[in-house]
């Protein structure tokens, strides 16, 4: 391990993005006089009558839920994104804007109000991958979509209103800015090398193995070389694929393990349910090859020393970059000792 990377002050490449993060490790050792809180380890029923989520309960716009037994897919209800969206442009001087359609969706990934994905069984999580492709296949067949964003926030902490286990699935006709950069870095790379970035870029994190946390036989959990959040981690497939619709259905499950693997360990870190928001970026869905395309998926966690004390973007992480202390290497010890 690089012995500087671990002692002085730099800057790491973020190269899906073309982007710096500032990396303090020297500041980790201070003493921590910042904001504490207590924390909340909530015991939920497997069913509340009063969650809007829950099999068999009515939503708030009088729709009622099937009485699910796996995955529920739907149409939200608060949908931020309207496939009726008046079309406009408006240019004028410098004030510039144009109209946005899409289709947002709500995927509730069990109908146990209790659980979360680490408390879920590997083949529960297949189940909500083989729906993630399905949506995924279906909105992209949409000619008015060119882009399908899957996600998740957990956690109050991340936004989310709701603690019943789901996800969104926002859609749109056009490419949202964290895509867009991705997309061209990843362009570039490949008319110049013909090969993957990422792919060329995991068999460099395979061969020094200091930041990966777990393998199988398809996929890598790793903790990016240029991570900003304290336990970023990325899970990237080892074969090259633009999109999860190249998984087949023994790589789903092997997916759904490593998913499983790393939101248990995320439990264990602070011993407390991990809050984050997680996202698959994948090629658009706009009818070219994109075959520069790679797919992955990414956390997003909050907390950086314990249950109670959160990473914050402040100060000069709002006016310059983004600046973490805990450097990815001793972060990706951190978790991968966890793992069971």
């Amino acid at each position: 391990m690089n012995t500087d990377l671990q002692d002085f002050s730099h800057k790491r490449l973020n190269i899906l993005t073309g982007e710096w993060v500032l990396v303090s490790p020297h500041r980790a050792k201070r003493p921590w006089q910042g904001q504490n809180e207590d924390v909340l380890n909530e015991v939920r029923p497997s069913h509340d009558e009063f969650c809007y989520l829950c099999a068999g309960n009515t939503r708030i716009n009088g729709e009622q839920n099937p009485n699910y037994e796996d995955v529920f897919v739907f149409t939200n209800d608060f949908a931020a994104l309207q496939n009726d969206s008046k079309s406009f442009l408006v240019d004028d001087g410098l004030l510039k804007a144009q109209s946005e359609q899409g289709i947002c969706k709500v995927v509730c990934f069990s109908p146990d109000h209790s659980k979360s994905l680490a408390e879920m069984t590997v083949e529960d999580i297949q189940k909500v991958v083989f729906s993630w492709q399905n949506e995924y296949k279906e909105l992209g067949d949409n000619k008015s979509i060119n882009y399908v964003q899957i996600f998740e926030n957990k956690g109050a902490v991340m936004g989310c209103s709701n603690p019943h286990p789901h996800g969104q699935i926002w859609s749109q006709s056009t490419l949202p800015n964290e895509v867009e950069k991705k997309d061209k870095q990843q362009r570039k790379y490949y008319k110049a090398k013909n090969s993957s970035l990422l792919g060329d870029y995991l068999a460099q994190e395979l061969h020094k193995k200091e930041r990966i946390i777990f393998e199988n036989e398809s996929f890598v959990v790793l903790i990016p070389f240029w991570a900003v959040w304290p336990f970023e981690t990325m899970i990237v497939p080892k074969r090259v694929q633009p999109n999860i619709l190249g998984m087949d259905t023994k790589e789903a499950l092997l997916f759904s393990e490593a998913i499983s693997v790393l939101t248990k360990a995320y439990d264990r870190l602070f011993n407390v349910s991990f809050p984050y928001s997680s996202g698959i970026h994948q090629s658009p869905t706009n009818g070219e090859g994109n075959s520069h395309w790679h797919w992955h998926m990414s956390f997003y966690p909050p907390l950086l020393r314990s249950a109670t004390v959160k990473k914050f973007m402040v100060g000069y992480e709002m006016f310059g970059s983004p600046q973490r202390d805990i450097t990815a290497e001793i972060a990706a010890k951190t978790i991968r000792d966890l793992i069971k």
